[in-house]
C-alpha cells in the first residue's frame, strides 16, 4: 500500500471580491482597509509562501504553495482546500491542521475582521475537519490497519470501478483511483463543501433549540417581577440580533449550493462521480429549506417575546409614574395651603431644615415606589396552542 497525499479543508461564505482582497494581500502584504499594516505583513510572512497564482477553471481560485510543501487553494465561494504529499501520515495531518489553525485561519479572520461577522465566528462553530487520504493498492487489511492507526472506525464504503471510498468519523480513504487526479481533487472539493455546509446547518439547528428553550423557560415561570422585565428584554434583544444576522447568512447559502450543483452537473467529465454528488446536493437543499423555516419560526417567537417583555416593562414604568403623580399633586396642594394660610417658613435654619426634610421625603417616597414597582409581579400571558379545531 502507498499513501499518496492528504487533504483537509473548510468553507466560509465568500465572493470573488473577497478573493481579490486575499490575492492583493498575498502579493503585497497590504490592504486598503483600516487594518494594522505591520500585523498584515507579519501574518503574510507566517504563511511562508513560495508560489502565489490566480487561476480560473470551473471556479476562480488562488493557488499558493508554502516552503514546507503544503498546497493551498482558496476558491471564490469561500471553499478552502489544503493538501500535501505524505511521508508520515500522522505528522502530515498534524502539519496541515497546524498550518490551517495557527497560520492561515488567523490571517484570513483578521483580513476580514471588519463588517458583519460570518456565521462561524458569529455562532462559534468548531470546525471538524474531514481528512481525505489518497491510497494506492490498499488491501482490506491495510484499510483496517490505517483506520485503527488514525483512531477511527470504518462505517461506510463506496466501491466503483474507478475508485473506492472508505469513510470513518473524520477521515475519507480514497483507494485505487483510476480517474485523472484533477477529477479526484474535484470530488474531494465537493465532499469538503458538502460536509462543511451540513455542519453549519446542524449547528444552526442546535442554536435554534438553545435560544428557544431559554425563552420558553422564562415564559413557563408564569410571572416575573417588574425589575426583571428590563434585563429580560435586553437579553431577548441580544438573541434577536444574533438570529437576524444568522438568518441573513442562511438565506445566502442557497446561492452557493445552487452554483456548486450547476457547475458539477454541467461538466460531462464528472459523469462518473455525479451519482455520489447529486444525492448530496438534493439532501442539502432540503435541509437548508427546513432550517430556513425553523429560523423564521425562531424569529417570530423572539419578536413576540420581545413585545411581551416590553409590555411588562411599560406597565411597571406606568405604575411608578402614576404613584409619583399622586405624590407630586399632594405636595403641590400642601404648598398652596401653606401659602394661603400665611404660615410659610422664613429663610432661617429651621426653614432650611424644613426644605431638606421635604426633599428627603420626596426622594424616599420615589425610592419606595420604585422598590414596590420592581417587586410587583406581572403575569406572562401568552395565547395557548389551539387543540380543538372542530
Amino acid at each position: 500500500m502507498k499513501i499518496d497525499s492528504v487533504y483537509i479543508g473548510g468553507w466560509y461564505q465568500r465572493t470573488t471580491l473577497h478573493l481579490s482582497e486575499v490575492y492583493d494581500w498575498l502579493q503585497s502584504g497590504g490592504s486598503p482597509l483600516a487594518l494594522d499594516k505591520k500585523k498584515l505583513k507579519a501574518l503574510r510572512a507566517g504563511l511562508k509562501t513560495k508560489v502565489v497564482e490566480m487561476r480560473v477553471r470551473e471556479f476562480e481560485y488562488i493557488y499558493f504553495q508554502t516552503a514546507s510543501g503544503t498546497e493551498v487553494r482558496l476558491f471564490e465561494d469561500g471553499l478552502i482546500v489544503l493538501s500535501r504529499p505524505v511521508r508520515k501520515i500522522k505528522d502530515d495531518i498534524a502539519a496541515l491542521t497546524s498550518f490551517y489553525e495557527e497560520s492561515l485561519s488567523p490571517a484570513l479572520n483578521y483580513l476580514f475582521s471588519l463588517g458583519a461577522p460570518v456565521p462561524k465566528e458569529l455562532a462559534s462553530i468548531a470546525t471538524v475537519y474531514p481528512y481525505f487520504i489518497l491510497l494506492e493498492k490498499a488491501k482490506p487489511a491495510d484499510i483496517e490497519r490505517l483506520t485503527k492507526e488514525l483512531g477511527e472506525k470504518k462505517y461506510l464504503s463506496v466501491k466503483r470501478p474507478d475508485f473506492e471510498i472508505y469513510r470513518g468519523g473524520k477521515i475519507y480513504l480514497i483507494n485505487n483511483f483510476r480517474l485523472p487526479r484533477a477529477l479526484i481533487t474535484r470530488l474531494i472539493n465537493e465532499q469538503i463543501f458538502a460536509r462543511e455546509f451540513k455542519i453549519q446547518l446542524h449547528h444552526y439547528l442546535n442554536l435554534h433549540r438553545i435560544i428557544w428553550e431559554k425563552i420558553a423557560a422564562i415564559k413557563e415561570r408564569g410571572e416575573i417581577s417588574g425589575r426583571e422585565a428590563g434585563p429580560l428584554k435586553t437579553q431577548v434583544e441580544g438573541y434577536s440580533k444574533t438570529v437576524n444576522l444568522i438568518s441573513s447568512r442562511i438565506n445566502q447559502m442557497s446561492t452557493y449550493l445552487g452554483t456548486r450543483e450547476k457547475v458539477v452537473k454541467s461538466d460531462a467529465a464528472l459523469d462518473r462521480i455525479l451519482p455520489i454528488l447529486q444525492f448530496k446536493y438534493e439532501t442539502l437543499s432540503d435541509t437548508l429549506a427546513y432550517i430556513k423555516e425553523i429560523w423564521l419560526m425562531t424569529k417570530n417567537y423572539l419578536d413576540s417575546s420581545l413585545a411581551l417583555f416590553s409590555g411588562i416593562q411599560a406597565k411597571s414604568t406606568e405604575a411608578s409614574l402614576k404613584n409619583l403623580t399622586v405624590i407630586t399633586v399632594t405636595g403641590v396642594a400642601a404648598s398652596f395651603l401653606k401659602m394661603f394660610s400665611g404660615d410659610l417658613p422664613k429663610f432661617t435654619t429651621n426653614g432650611m431644615l424644613f426644605a431638606l426634610l421635604i426633599i428627603f421625603a420626596g426622594f424616599s417616597a420615589d425610592e419606595i415606589i420604585k422598590f414596590i414597582s420592581r417587586r410587583k409581579r406581572y403575569k406572562i400571558k401568552e395565547a395557548p396552542l389551539a387543540k380543538d379545531f372542530k
